[in-house]
């Protein structure tokens, strides 16, 4: 008995030290960014910061934020993310609540024309033809509604209705004489804030990280989302870094251009970064149970 509880204490003692190396490697890189982002270019370049901010400057935040772009971007940003968001759940909790119910007739042949998606997709270019024949160029819509839904959201929604919308409720509503829609909107909705809180999660994550279809569909500066203009932003420093775009006169010297494209970099990730690291530690719970739907069968 003794020796089994000394192996139980080493197996413990050994998964602390795993998982506290594992969290040391994790958030490293994130003190490093953020350290770097207000140090001096010439300490971080020569090794001399390591963790903490050595010389500390805001030069490059200051160089950021004084773009009116950076605003711009950001509310941009914040209205595709809402919407996108919105529309999201409006198409995809339906969906999924309808393939959830053991009465939908071909049911398996519209799951297994759903899995298929997930396999295979008409490409970029046919996917743009579309865009472009819709009419949706140079438009929210052009960001929203191209990834408005996706085969995993829907088998992960549904799976969860399978598993913890029991059909004795379902069926006492129905008793009751409440309607599907009445049933969906009354009964469901109000016991699946988990899932929704989930879905919404990763979908708002997904939409604010996204350039991919602003840099397709969008060419008007005026709708471009924060991620593009950072990136031009990132692309314009590493420009004037090499010394191709040093027409500053006497504002400031290209040592010192150099030394704001470093700092830049680190600021931007930082900028971009930051609202989903405040967000994230209220929705961190919801996230867990979005991870483990599915894995246990009730």
């Amino acid at each position: 008995m003794d020796n089994f509880s000394l192996s139980d204490k080493t197996f413990d003692v050994i998964n602390k030290i795993l998982v506290l190396l594992i969290t040391l490697i994790i958030i490293y890189p994130l003190i490093f960014v953020i350290s770097a982002s207000i140090s001096d270019p010439t300490a971080v370049d020569a090794g001399k910061m390591w963790l903490w901010p050595v010389d500390i400057t805001l030069a490059g935040f200051k160089k950021v934020f004084e773009n009116d772009a950076i605003w711009l971007g950001y509310r941009n940003t914040i209205f595709y993310t809402i919407i996108g968001t919105l529309i999201h759940l409006i198409v995809l909790l339906p969906c999924a609540y309808a393939l959830s119910r053991k009465e939908l007739m071909a049911k398996k042949l519209i799951l297994w024309i759903i899995l298929f998606t997930m396999l295979f997709n008409g490409g970029i270019i046919p996917t743009y033809l579309i865009v472009k024949s819709l009419g949706m160029l140079d438009s929210l819509w052009a960001i929203v509604i191209p990834n408005v839904i996706g085969a995993w959201s829907i088998l992960v929604a549904r799976s969860f209705f399978d598993q913890s919308i029991p059909d004795q409720l379902i069926e006492a509503s129905k008793i009751d004489g409440a309607s599907d829609f009445l049933i969906f909107r009354k009964v469901v909705l109000p016991i699946s804030m988990p899932i929704i809180a989930v879905m919404a999660l990763f979908q708002a994550v997904g939409l604010w990280n996204q350039y991919f279809n602003a840099l397709i569909y969008l060419s008007n500066e005026q709708l471009y989302p924060l991620q593009l203009i950072l990136r031009e932003i990132l692309i314009l420093s590493d420009i004037g870094a090499d010394g191709a775009g040093v027409n500053s006169g006497a504002i400031e010297s290209f040592v010192e251009q150099v030394k704001t494209a470093s700092l830049v970099k680190y600021a931007v990730i930082i900028v971009s970064a930051l609202p989903l690291l405040i967000v994230y530690p209220f929705l961190q719970r919801y996230f867990v149970q979005g991870v483990l739907i599915g894995s246990i069968k009730e």
